[in-house]
């Protein structure tokens, strides 16, 4: 019930993921932040199971901070997802899977902007736009019909309130407001939080 956001623009990626945290049939907070900062150019969004979603972001980023102390620079995005891709896959085949599904995001001075869509089943595949969880089956249409490579931001946030007005429009659940944030050759810039316009009855 949960849904994460990600599009590449020209030379940026914008995530966003909704703030609410629910189990079962109850809402427990609907200011829940789940993007968690990788490195100053490597954000990761993250939805599932509530203990692993804290758990498995934090393992990772530690564990991108140790390399970069070990050896003096960061990795790259291409190989901090492919190092989630590897600790997925071994958690996989242990006697207590990581029941996570992340979006990650970053930006390389060499390779620009990149974003990588990584699944429960340790599936990694580089995207130029990507979507977890229920909300992707309203708005993957929407996705393959407007998206253009190259777009700047207000297209791009254009793109994403086409899709967040479509999830609460068509989903049987409302997930309230979503935030965003962008990975950009300066870092990453927090834009605040979105709602879908009100819709007409």
């Amino acid at each position: 019930m949960e849904c994460l956001i990600g599009i590449q623009g020209k030379d940026f990626v914008l995530l966003a993921a909704d703030t609410k945290c629910a189990r079962s049939v109850v809402t427990m907070k609907d200011d829940h932040d789940k993007m968690h900062k990788v490195s100053d150019n490597l954000l990761m969004a993250v939805c599932g199971e509530s203990g692993d979603s804290v758990q498995f972001p934090e393992y990772i980023s530690k564990n991108v901070q140790l390399y970069k102390m070990r050896n003096g620079y960061e990795l790259s995005p291409h190989a901090a997802a492919n190092f989630t891709r590897r600790n997925m896959a071994e958690s996989l085949r242990s006697s207590r899977p990581k029941q996570v599904n992340v979006l990650l995001a970053g930006h390389d001075k060499d390779d620009g902007p990149s974003l990588y869509f990584l699944d429960h089943l340790a599936s990694l595949h580089k995207m130029t736009f990507a979507i977890h969880g229920y909300g992707s089956l309203f708005a993957m249409s929407i996705m393959d019909k407007y998206y253009k490579t190259d777009m700047n931001y207000e297209q791009t946030m254009d793109l994403l309130m086409k899709c967040i007005n479509e999830v609460q429009k068509r989903f049987l659940v409302n997930l309230g407001t979503f935030r965003v944030r962008v990975i950009d050759k300066n870092g990453i810039c927090d834009k605040g939080v979105v709602k879908a316009e009100a819709i007409a009855a």
